[in-house]
Formats: structure tokens, C-alpha cells, sequence
């Protein structure tokens, strides 16, 4: 008894891929399936970074394939394939850049930074090729949190190369200036300094760059609306009212800039006591998700209150890296996952494919 191609589609149409969370099929994830005799092959390619995910996905496809009558052979090549996707109207890709993942918050010390340079580690760890950029010109922390000392190299005199710890690439004003020297600039300079970070870094064929923005709506994001090509935003946030009464005001800044919201991450979500291990809710309960419900965006996910998240953060080995396996490094990646499976949703960028056509007169 031979299977037919449409006996093995059938097949893929009941495995869920747990990130998507649509079928390999709907999801348009299984492509090539061939049938030879009893041999049964199919390509599955992941929209994004997902090394941890490969292994799992292909045993499900196996088994399923394998249960088929007359299967006496299964092949299923699971792959990852992250692409650039469409950012706003009227502003250009970055050549060497596929998405720009901006991360931002209304207001100042809910963790932002912290969460900008977990989830890029977290896409790193996942197979990604990623950059981070240190929007915060006047505070600039991502040299600290990285554990990145010294000035990067000019080349040419006219761009800098990025510098790297843990996997990724990083840019920071952080890197040209003292540690103690306040950035007293207005904000023309201020704006005009992170479209040189951006453009002016030699970013090395990226899959994602995270943006660690300032705290605000300001001068800054307007120029990151205007002139940067941005796929999509994060929202970071704190339980407590009056964090998430400035978090819907940068909410609603990327909304009316035609920058669609990834999602909302919520800091210090709760506290575990490290002694007796009873959980309270400090700063409130519920708050960033009762946001997501109410602005229809998606909640990607709470972290603790947890003193190793500041330790592991100002050593320059923050928590992805510092313990990998630990239970808060996978509650990153998993948002991580999340996000880049949030952009893959998104309709492909073809700006760099269409040709350019231009009318003479003859």
C-alpha cells in the first residue's frame, strides 16, 4: 500500500507548532512534501530564530508521518529562515538590517534596558544574528549591561564597527564618551546622534536589532517614526498605575506613527521570597495584561521581581547568559520567541526586490 502527497499533508495539518500555534500547514511552515514508495520527505521552514524549537518540531513531524500506512521512512528537514518585513510607510530598510525591534516604555526605571538586552541575548540564543542599539543617548547603559569597555574602530573615519560581547553586536554613545560625562545636548543633537548610531554603525548582516529607547515620548521617538524602519515596538511595563499610565501614552505614540505593537512585557510582576519562597504581588496584580486586553495587543509575558536579574545585569553577564537554563532565562526566550514569531506574522518586505522603474521621454 503506497501514501499519497495529500495522505501526508493531511498528516502535517494536526501538528501545532507551539510558537506559532497553527498548523505546519495553515501556517505555510511545511513546503517540498514528496512521496517515493514508502519513503516520505518534507521541508519545514521556521519564520523564526529557533534552535531550541528544531528537535521538538521534527520528532512531531516523524511521528506523524511514521504512523501513516505503508511509511517506511520519514525525512523531515526543519529550518529557520528570518526574512525583513514591512516597517512604515515611506521609510527605507536598512541594507545590511532585516527588522528593528524598538523597545520602550513610558516611563523610566520599569526595566526596559534590562528587557531590551535579555530578549536580544535571547534571539541570539535561538540561532538569530543580533545587534543592539543604545537609543538612551542620555543615559546610555547597554556598555555596562553587556560588559563592554573601550571605543570602537573607524575604519574610514566616516563609520564605526560595532562592538560584541555574548553574541551580539552593539552600538552605544556610551562607547564614546566617559562614564561620568553628563550629555548635556539639546534635542537636534540628541536626534541627529542616533541616526549616526544607526546608519553610520557597520552592522554585519543582522536578523534583528533591538532599540533600547529612552524612557518617553520625545524627540527621539519622533525621529525613530519619521527615519527609521521600524517592524514593530515592545511596550515594557510595571504593574502599578501609575507606570501603566505612561506605558498606554507610548502605546499610543507608536499607534499613531503606523508602528505596530509587538507586545507588552510586564517587570516585577511579582516578588518570590528567597527565604520561604511566598509570592506577593507588590507593585499590583494583572496590570499589564488588563492593558493588552484593552489596547487588543498581545501580553507577552511577566517577570519576577528577582534580585539576580540586577546582579547578573550589572556584572555584564545578564540573565540569558548568566544561567541559560534557569526558570527567568526561559520566560525570556520565550518571549523572544514570541516577538520574532509576532514579526514573521507580518507581511515580507519587498522594497529591496522590486525594481526600480523609471519613465523617459522618448
Amino acid at each position: 500500500m503506497s501514501i499519497t502527497v495529500e495522505q501526508a499533508t493531511e498528516a502535517l495539518k494536526t501538528i501545532i507548532d507551539p510558537n506559532t500555534r497553527k498548523d505546519l500547514v495553515s501556517g505555510r511552515s511545511a513546503r517540498n512534501v514528496r512521496v517515493d514508495g514508502g519513503h516520505v520527505s518534507v521541508d519545514v521552514e521556521l519564520g523564526y530564530p529557533a534552535v531550541s524549537q528544531v528537535d521538538l518540531i521534527r520528532r512531531q513531524v516523524v511521528d506523524a508521518l511514521s504512523a501513516l500506512p505503508g511509511v517506511t521512512q520519514v525525512s523531515a528537514n526543519v529550518f529557520q529562515k528570518i526574512v525583513a518585513h514591512a516597517v512604515q510607510r515611506g521609510v527605507k530598510t536598512l541594507p545590511n538590517v532585516r527588522n528593528i525591534i524598538a523597545v520602550a516604555s513610558g516611563k523610566g526605571g520599569v526595566g526596559k534596558s534590562t528587557t531590551a538586552v535579555n530578549l536580544a541575548l535571547a534571539l541570539s540564543a535561538e540561532g538569530a544574528s543580533v545587534g543592539v542599539l543604545d537609543a538612551d543617548i542620555y543615559g546610555p547603559s547597554q556598555p555596562m549591561m553587556l560588559g563592554i569597555s573601550g571605543r570602537p574602530e573607524s575604519p574610514d573615519g566616516k563609520t564605526i564597527e560595532p562592538m560584541s560581547n555574548h553574541g551580539v553586536q552593539v552600538s552605544s554613545i556610551g562607547f564614546m564618551i566617559d562614564v561620568d560625562t553628563p550629555m548635556v545636548w539639546r534635542g537636534p543633537m540628541v536626534t541627529q546622534a542616533l541616526e549616526q548610531l544607526l546608519h553610520q554603525t557597520n552592522w554585519r548582516d543582522l536578523d534583528y536589532l533591538v532599540i533600547d529607547m529612552p524612557p518617553g515620548t520625545g524627540d527621539i521617538h519622533l525621529t525613530l517614526a519619521q527615519k527609521i524602519p521600524v517592524t514593530g515596538a515592545i511596550i515594557v511595563t510595571t504593574p502599578q498605575d501609575i507606570a501603566l499610565l505612561d506605558a498606554r501614552k507610548g502605546l499610543k505614540m507608536f499607534e499613531k506613527v503606523g508602528i505596530p505593537i509587538l507586545g507588552i512585557v510586564e517587570n516585577m510582576a511579582m516578588h518570590v521570597c528567597s527565604n520561604c519562597g511566598h509570592t506577593e504581588h507588590i507593585f499590583g496584580a494583572g496590570g499589564g495584561e488588563r492593558m493588552a486586553k484593552e489596547y487588543d495587543v498581545e501580553y507577552l509575558g511577566g517577570l519576577p521581581l528577582d534580585i539576580k536579574i540586577r546582579e547578573q545585569t550589572d556584572s555584564g553577564k545578564p540573565t540569558v547568559v548568566a544561567e541559560p537554563d534557569g526558570p527567568i532565562a526561559a520566560i525570556y526566550k520565550q518571549i523572544a520567541r514570541r516577538v520574532a514569531v509576532r514579526i514573521a506574522d507580518r507581511a515580507r518586505d519587498m522594497s529591496l526586490k522590486m525594481p526600480s522603474i523609471v519613465v523617459q521621454k522618448t
